[in-house]
């Protein structure tokens, strides 16, 4: 599946959700987690809390999603200097942390 591209999307509900710390996950995604290699798509933000409808998920307050060019460019993000940072700046915060990695066209 080398030759496909990958969606690496992943939603953070947070123990402070405040504002401040919701812009401050965001501004580390940013800084840590956009300009890898073989990054072909990237966005952060917070959850679209206008939204409400029985069929939209409202347990977490920041989302993220990175397209790579394909699975080794994953795999390479994963065990990456920056990565790391970003999960050692941000871990404690995290009360849950859910990952959907999904092979795109």
């Amino acid at each position: 599946m080398d030759d496909q591209n990958l969606s690496h999307a992943v939603y953070f509900t947070l123990k402070d959700s405040s504002a401040t710390a919701v812009e401050n996950l965001i501004e580390d995604c940013y800084t840590y987690l956009k300009d890898h290699p073989g990054v072909i798509y990237f966005s952060a933000g917070r959850m679209v809390t206008e939204h409400n409808r029985d069929v939209n998920v409202t347990d977490f307050q920041v989302g993220f999603q990175v397209v790579f060019k394909n699975k080794s460019y994953h795999d390479q993000y994963q065990v990456a200097e920056e990565h790391k940072v970003f999960l050692d700046r941000n871990k404690d915060n995290w009360a849950l942390v859910r990952i959907f990695d999904t092979y795109v066209r």
